[in-house]
């Protein structure tokens, strides 16, 4: 498959459980050895870079198991990675976007709840200063209150700057934040399509999702 992300951007890769969105960002973060082709970011190949230099040289990756350490504290997940740059979210910022990771700073990372974590794992990332965000399923169990929190976080990013590849199966928050989709099914990118495509079609796209 063969895709492009510019800078700035929010582009989504969707698609049935399967047909490879994941195995495609643990490629880009170096966590599978792809068997062809290149990786680039900001015009350099990083196809031979160790999963770490990645991560050093601007890649920043919220998991779908969320990746929480569970023998430190909220905090202390959320300082453990070292910042990368300047455009760097801090503490102040990260606990005034999320008010319930200021209230529970000092609780084990895994205390909190499934939507908690994924805040924690959002604002982990954030904090680096990470150039481009890599997303696996973000809103994937959360209330709507949160999925709502976690669009304006992303939109807020994207402002700033911060170019965002994002995995979701969720359709309609899809087209709330992104530019462009990739749609996926069996390891190969069978459309690419504008946002304002993807809600012209939503009932046929979603039939294709199985969702």
């Amino acid at each position: 498959m063969s895709l492009h992300v510019g800078e700035g951007e929010l582009v989504t890769l969707v698609g049935r459980n399967g047909a490879g969105k994941t195995t495609l960002l643990r490629c880009v973060t170096g966590l599978h050895r792809q068997n062809t082709g290149s990786i680039r970011l900001n015009g350099r190949d990083i196809s031979d870079l160790p999963p770490h230099t990645r991560a050093r040289a601007g890649l920043g990756y919220v998991p779908d198991d969320r990746g929480i350490y569970a023998t430190l504290a909220v905090e202390e997940n959320l300082t453990l990675p070292p910042v990368v740059a300047t455009t760097r979210w801090p503490l102040d910022r990260i606990y005034e976007t999320f008010p319930v990771l200021r209230e529970r700073r000092a609780h084990a990372g895994t205390k909190l709840s499934g939507g908690e974590q994924q805040m924690l794992a959002i604002a982990r990332a954030l904090r680096t200063g990470a150039s481009v965000l890599l997303l696996d399923e973000p809103t994937e169990g959360l209330a709507p209150v949160l999925v709502q929190r976690v669009a304006a976080m992303l939109q807020e990013a994207k402002r700033e700057g911060t170019t965002v590849l994002l995995v979701e199966q969720n359709l309609r928050f899809a087209t709330t934040v992104a530019d462009r989709h990739y749609l996926l099914a069996q390891g190969q990118i069978v459309e690419a399509l504008a946002n304002q495509e993807v809600i012209a079609r939503e009932s046929e796209l979603l039939r294709h999702l199985g969702v």
